[in-house]
């Protein structure tokens, strides 16, 4: 609340920086106190600078000793977060014990990161007008999942469950119409940028609003247009990726997060915040329903539903006439393979292709090969940065650290024994792109992996040419698993399925299940029936059986047996301490110390800590990393414990000699 006076009040700023507190100053001299909203951008001295600062509270009082120093500039006219944003935010940062500072600066958009007003914006060109489509009619299972959305008064977290095809899309438009209806705002956000354009065509064909989208493909000016016509009321639907969470809708009325399970939506750098859940909080406070569509929902927010904490809405039978594709596990066993193809695959490809259909060939590995070895002494090309090694891009004709993005030439000979005899093994995309070229010389082709996304408007272009049929074979990674709709993709290939049967994190065999299913799912979603073969060493592994005997369903109700029993979450509560130094004795120390401090706030044992021990990969870009586990069967205990614990660990003497960071309900413990 702003003050009467200016001059009579303290201000409670945020300043971008890794301290866990905010910083008190005096306004401006002859500033007026109705200026002083929170939310404000303002530019303040900062040890020996100036830096952007956002104002949080007024107050009466300080708790710092000494004159407190001035307010150079009040850069906002009214709030540039409004209330709404600036509370969700203080809410992340107490929850997720981050330093406030960093997390308004990763809700800000790129034009209200500087420490200067903003210009006035220059008149917005009407959004294109698209001839408005009727959309087809609704099966007795959508219209049920659409009736509860619309009947939902106030907050609801709500799961829609739905196979691949079943036409959850479709439910998400028409529960965006009913909220348009009411004069609201909505919100639908994305994993990946790649669905971004395919889910905003449809929406336009189908709503006559004003819609935008939110992500960082766009340039600083678009996404600032984006951001004030959200702001302002003048955007309707914001269509966008996790960072679109934070932007001001002031009629906001519904959310809707499409692909719920995918990891994409958890922040793994800085602010490790998981916009899935952030969305949950800002549907809460603002009263209105929060959507989470999924073929294979996380465990977590299946338990929420089992418990009764979610509805839950389920779309059993894919949309039109489109049956379940046929699954079939292919031995690689004694087999002589081509470039990772087993040869019998070759034929039905094939068959596929000369049906004018399309083929989906699915790696999660891009490059050329992942391993380049020495045939006459074995030796292995390896970073030199991270304990791992080099992938081989034949293109560029270099190597590449996919973990450091480190990168080198291609040597000419051994750097061991200057042998000549330099071997690429094992298979990626870049590969696989090759070897189905010289076997299918006669049809189109396009690799969508991050190397050939690279380019703004990229992803859009190859997925053109995937629609307009100017491409039949489709070579790729996850990104092309990911709710992306090829009604005339009849045959999909995955290449490696054992890669991801024996990861060393407990949510391993999660991530896979659903990585198969969403992939699978990309096949027969027309009328012509859909094919998927699963290449692998280990046909009778129990995960493969589960999914193709009981399907996705079967194999979660076995998962969260097994997570119930060994008391992982969703049957518990997590948090992850990582450290990391120059030198492999710091982060151990600093770890060490930490512990000692948590074990004295956790005099009644009720947090477990593990650790600390060396990361998974325990160097990486150059810094020696180690890693420390908090486990708690409720939140609560563990939360008082962090409040208390972080503000100890920013005193310690090894805090300067290390990078540590902090993430609360960590998807993976093994990076």
């Amino acid at each position: 609340m702003a003050h009467e006076s200016g001059e009579s009040c303290i201000l409670r700023i945020a300043v971008h920086c890794p301290l866990r507190r905010v910083f008190d100053y005096l306004p401006p001299p002859d500033v007026a106190g109705e200026r002083l909203i929170p939310g404000i951008r303002v530019r303040v001295p900062f040890h020996q600078s100036e830096r952007l600062g956002i104002l949080i509270a007024t107050a009466t009082t300080t708790n710092r000793e000494g004159p407190l120093r001035t307010v150079l500039e009040i850069l906002d006219e009214a709030p540039s977060l409004p209330q709404d944003i600036l509370d969700l935010l203080l809410w992340a940062a107490d929850y997720y014990h981050h330093p406030i500072g960093e997390v308004i600066w990763t809700a800000l958009p790129a034009c209200l990161r500087k420490a200067k007003k903003l210009r006035p914006p220059k008149k917005t060109p009407p959004p294109s007008t698209i001839s408005i489509e009727s959309g087809p009619v609704l099966s007795a299972d959508q219209q049920v999942a659409l009736q509860a959305i619309q009947n939902s008064q106030g907050f609801h977290g709500i799961l829609l469950e739905g196979v691949t095809g079943s036409g959850k899309t479709e439910v998400y438009i028409e529960a965006t119409r009913h909220c348009l209806d009411q004069g609201r705002q909505a919100l639908i956000l994305v994993p990946e940028i790649g669905l971004t354009p395919q889910l905003l065509r449809r929406f336009r064909e189908r709503l006559a609003v004003p819609i935008v989208e939110f992500h960082s493909g766009l340039t600083e000016a678009e996404r600032c247009t984006a951001w004030r016509m959200a702001a302002t009321g003048t955007a309707r639907v914001v269509i966008g990726v996790r960072s679109a969470l934070f932007t001001p809708l002031p009629d906001l009325g519904l959310i809707v997060v499409d692909e719920e399970h995918d990891a994409s939506f958890k922040q793994v750098e800085g602010f490790h915040y998981h916009a899935r859940d952030l969305a949950l909080v800002r549907a809460q406070r603002g009263a209105f329903p929060v959507v989470l569509g999924s073929a294979t929902p996380t465990l977590e927010t299946l338990r929420n539903a089992q418990i009764g904490r979610y509805l839950h809405l389920t779309l059993y039978r894919r949309a039109g006439t489109a049956p379940p594709p046929q699954v079939q596990v292919l031995d690689l066993r004694c087999q002589r393979l081509t470039h990772g193809l087993a040869p019998t695959l070759f034929p039905v490809i094939a068959e596929h292709l000369s049906r004018g259909e399309q083929v989906l060939v699915f790696l999660n590995r891009r490059g050329y090969a992942p391993t380049l070895i020495c045939h006459e002494c074995g030796w292995v090309a390896e970073c030199q940065n991270c304990d791992a090694r080099l992938t081989y891009h034949r293109s560029a004709g270099r190597l590449h650290c996919h973990h450091c993005a480190a990168e080198q030439a291609l040597p000419v000979v051994c750097p061991s024994c200057s042998a000549k005899e330099l071997q690429p093994t094992g298979v990626g995309t870049e590969r696989l792109e090759q070897a189905l070229q010289q076997r299918f010389p006669d049809y189109g082709l396009v690799r969508i992996d991050r190397d050939t996304t690279r380019k703004r408007g990229s992803v859009k272009q190859l997925l053109d040419q995937v629609r307009h049929k100017q491409a039949q074979i489709l070579v790729g990674t996850q990104m092309l698993a990911k709710g992306h709709d090829f009604p005339e993709v009849t045959l999909v290939v995955v290449v490696n399925v054992d890669q991801g049967l024996y990861g060393v994190d407990f949510r391993a065999t999660e991530r896979l299940a659903q990585l198969l299913v969403q992939v699978a799912g990309r096949t027969g979603r027309a009328d012509k029936p859909g094919r998927v073969i699963l290449q692998t060493h280990n046909p009778h592994h129990p995960l493969l059986k589960t999914l193709l005997q009981g399907g996705y369903r079967a194999f979660a109700e076995s998962a969260l047996a097994e997570r119930a029993a060994a008391e992982w979450p969703p049957f518990s509560a997590l948090a992850l301490l990582r450290a990391e130094a120059d030198d492999s004795n710091s982060p151990h120390n600093f770890l060490d110390s930490a512990r000692t401090f948590a074990c004295t706030w956790n005099t009644d044992g009720a947090v477990q800590i593990l650790g600390p021990i060396a990361a998974p990969m325990a160097r990486r870009a150059g810094h020696f990393r180690a890693q420390l586990l908090l486990q708690a069967p409720r939140r609560p205990p563990l939360q008082s414990l962090l409040r208390n614990w972080t503000q100890t660990l920013e005193t310690l003497p090894l805090n300067r000699r290390v990078h540590w960071s902090l993430d609360v309900d960590p998807l993976d413990l093994s990076s």
